[in-house]
């Protein structure tokens, strides 16, 4: 029976984070002041190993926060736990088809991003899968840890600027 995917119990939530080591983000970006940057970087810095998979910046060689991007899900070498989703819900039969390919053990779709029949699809295959929602802020909130909200990333401070 395919999971119902209008609330998660925060047992399903946290046991998928307890489990996972290595995620590849779909739709990661380079640019600072995108949600993935931020998503990425907290993760990281909680001892996730997070693989950015963006293709025009895998074509320009780009490293993202230190680690080499990819072209596609089935261009990472090794194992890859969760395939987090940066993308619109048009462009997820084909991310879940490949995680499905590769072996990943979770689907997960960003705030905003729900594809029904990609999930049944990753679920009847074996996935766990997770939509309209972020590991970031699940974390967070399920570790309990202010930095969910941007605070302690070094990008947000009180302090001004000195001008001179």
């Amino acid at each position: 029976m395919a999971k119902k995917h209008d609330s998660y119990d925060d047992d399903y939530i946290l046991d998928i984070l307890k489990d996972t080591k290595v995620i590849a983000m779909v739709g990661a970006s380079a640019n600072w002041n995108r949600p993935s940057y931020f998503a990425m970087r907290y993760l990281q810095q909680r001892g996730f190993k997070v693989i950015p998979v963006n293709p025009r910046e895998a074509k320009k060689g780009t490293k993202i926060l230190g680690e080499k991007c990819y072209a596609s899900l089935k261009d990472i070498p090794g194992k890859v736990d969760m395939v987090d989703c940066f993308r619109a819900a048009a462009d997820i039969p084909p991310i879940a088809d490949e995680a499905i390919k590769i072996g990943a053990k979770y689907l997960w779709m960003q705030l905003g991003v729900r594809d029904d029949k990609s999930a049944r699809k990753a679920e009847k295959a074996g996935l766990k899968v997770v939509m309209d929602r972020c590991p970031k802020i699940e974390h967070g909130r399920l570790s309990r840890s202010i930095a969910f909200m941007g605070v302690n990333t070094g990008s947000i401070s009180s302090k001004r600027k000195t001008r001179i």
